[in-house]
């Protein structure tokens, strides 16, 4: 199986096996559907305050369409693209009859950016912990925003915390996600993605802590990037 440049097909056969329970609010992808209000809401207010020209928005790694149905029922325009063809089937038939703004292709970034393509807003979220080359997914990222438009990234810092936690804890011990989900190795702290974000000719505008609050039993907006955390960058 192919596990180097911007694509896993060990990754994309493990999520296309959780496709057909993508959209159960407490299936596997609990920690997603109970995070993606905040994850979508960040993402809105940002682009507002940037003043962007209207246009599609392209998200990355969409699975089967939690954030692409969100934006898109915000009235954003929305191209979801994903490598796992389960996946996108799953994303299509929940879209269908609901009249979005919303379409979903199969394919590779790589193959958007050789066809030119280039959008206004470009979202990857929770997408480059699971790719074997972080730095040319970035790149290719950067590629197909257009200049002056947004990237937004969402994944979990590289530190002990998020190993306790995010997949010790969330795999084996509360059981919130399949065991085998994530690899902490691949964990991008928050100063080496802006690293690889400069190199890409972006350049960051704001970052996020993404906290459970479990107090009030939800996802809240924090300054705290030691686990899950969100960031934006201009070109």
């Amino acid at each position: 199986m192919q596990e180097s440049g911007t694509i896993s097909e060990t990754e994309i056969a493990q999520f296309d096996k959780l496709a057909a329970e993508w959209w159960a609010p407490r299936g596997p992808m609990r920690a997603l559907h109970e995070m993606n209000p905040l994850r979508a809401t960040w993402i809105v207010d940002r682009v507002n305050r940037h003043g962007m020209v209207p246009g599609t928005l392209l998200d990355v790694g969409c699975g089967a369409g939690l954030l692409a149905e969100a934006l898109a029922a915000k009235g954003i325009p929305v191209l979801g693209l994903d490598a796992a063809p389960a996946a996108i089937a799953a994303a299509q038939a929940h879209a269908e009859g609901r009249d979005l703004p919303l379409s979903y292709r199969l394919g590779r970034v790589e193959e958007l950016v050789a066809e030119g393509q280039r959008f206004p807003v470009v979202t990857a979220l929770e997408v480059i912990e699971h790719v074997p080359d972080a730095e040319a997914f970035v790149a290719a990222l950067a590629d197909l925003v257009v200049p002056g438009g947004l990237l937004f990234v969402s994944t979990m810092n590289r530190s002990l915390r998020a190993l306790l936690t995010a997949k010790i804890g969330a795999e084996y011990v509360v059981r919130l996600l399949p065991r085998g989900t994530h690899d902490w190795r691949r964990f991008v702290p928050p100063k080496r993605l802006a690293a690889m974000l400069h190199t890409a000719g972006l350049r960051v505008t704001d970052s996020a802590g993404l906290s459970f609050d479990p107090m009030r039993g939800r996802w809240r907006e924090s300054r705290d990037l030691s686990v899950n955390y969100i960031m934006a960058a201009a070109k």
